[in-house]
């Protein structure tokens, strides 16, 4: 029985990595551009940003409040690659640029979080998280670059959403609105990079798939914990109409839960790429319409 599943897995590992040839090429990637965002948030947001919505508002809250952590095991996962394991200068570069957009994303949502402190918001789900990262930094690059693999497609998916489904930010503060649109619109532009990172270094199928599905509990687990504990805080846990948006957030028309439903199963195919799913348009074109909203620091044409 042993030796079947094992055979099973090196026939997938296999035809995972005959089936290299069919993704998009790096051409098709996005340009890495780094920017700042001109939103000061040293003047503080509303306890309900988000349309006057507790739930919705506790829900984002709480993906801010995880993202520190999770962007610096981003970057310490694929910065700490040795020269000999990828040695490709192209997509050296390509990894600093991606380092340089998620560390401001991280110093952005570290201001952020310590707005929702002065609140009175507690990231209760921290240290698990921390211990849950420090573990599969020790389980060595494969398993760490599939880690980031794994929450940067939901970090995509949610981009997506945030880019293409306006009711997500329906009523946002200009400011948070603006926030979180670049945010998506950057997390949407370099989706690729860890997985196209991850080929490159060897990484296979099988644990590519098994670290998602880890993570994919987790993360949901973790979102849930916080977002309730957020709700707890302001004393909207147990009101009817916050879990009457709760449900219309996920299981409504534009619910998130439909948004990520096919696009997470996907990456379960052994021929999966996030450029399958070319949607740059929708970076593009926010950029494009906003561009009092950042300052650019630095640009890379698509690599060939």
């Amino acid at each position: 029985m042993a030796l079947a599943v094992v055979h099973r897995a090196c026939i997938v590992n296999k035809v995972a990595t005959q089936s290299v040839t069919n993704f998009p090429s790096r051409q098709t990637m996005a340009t890495l551009t780094l920017r700042k965002l001109n939103v000061d948030l040293s003047k503080g947001f509303g306890r309900h940003w988000l349309g006057g919505d507790p739930y919705r508002t506790a829900l984002f809250n709480a993906l801010s409040m995880t993202f520190p952590l999770g962007e610096q095991s981003f970057i310490d996962s694929v910065g700490a690659l040795p020269e000999a394991l990828l040695p490709d200068p192209a997509m050296r570069a390509e990894i600093g640029e991606f380092i340089g957009q998620e560390a401001s994303h991280r110093f952005v949502h570290q201001q952020y979080n310590r707005v929702l402190e002065a609140q009175g918001m507690v990231f209760v789900c921290g240290p698990s998280i921390e211990r849950r990262l420090q573990r599969v930094s020790r389980a060595g690059p494969e398993i760490w670059v599939a880690a980031t693999c794994a929450i940067e497609h939901y970090t995509a998916m949610l981009a997506d959403g945030v880019l293409s489904v306006p009711s997500w930010m329906d009523g946002a503060e200009p400011d948070m609105h603006t926030l979180w649109s670049w945010h998506a619109a950057e997390e949407n532009e370099h989706k690729a990079v860890a997985i196209d990172v991850y080929r490159a270094i060897g990484g296979r199928y099988v644990p590519r798939v098994l670290v998602y599905m880890q993570a994919s509990f987790f993360l949901a687990f973790d979102i849930f914990w916080q977002t309730a504990d957020n709700l707890r805080r302001e004393g909207q846990l147990w009101k009817a109409r916050t879990w009457i948006s709760g449900c219309r957030t996920w299981l409504g028309r534009d619910g998130i839960f439909w948004h990520l439903l096919l696009p997470s199963l996907r990456y379960l195919a052994p021929s999966f790429h996030p450029w399958q799913h070319d949607n740059r348009q929708l970076s593009e074109r926010w950029l494009d319409e906003h561009r009092s909203a950042f300052r650019s620091s630095g640009a890379r044409g698509p690599q060939g």
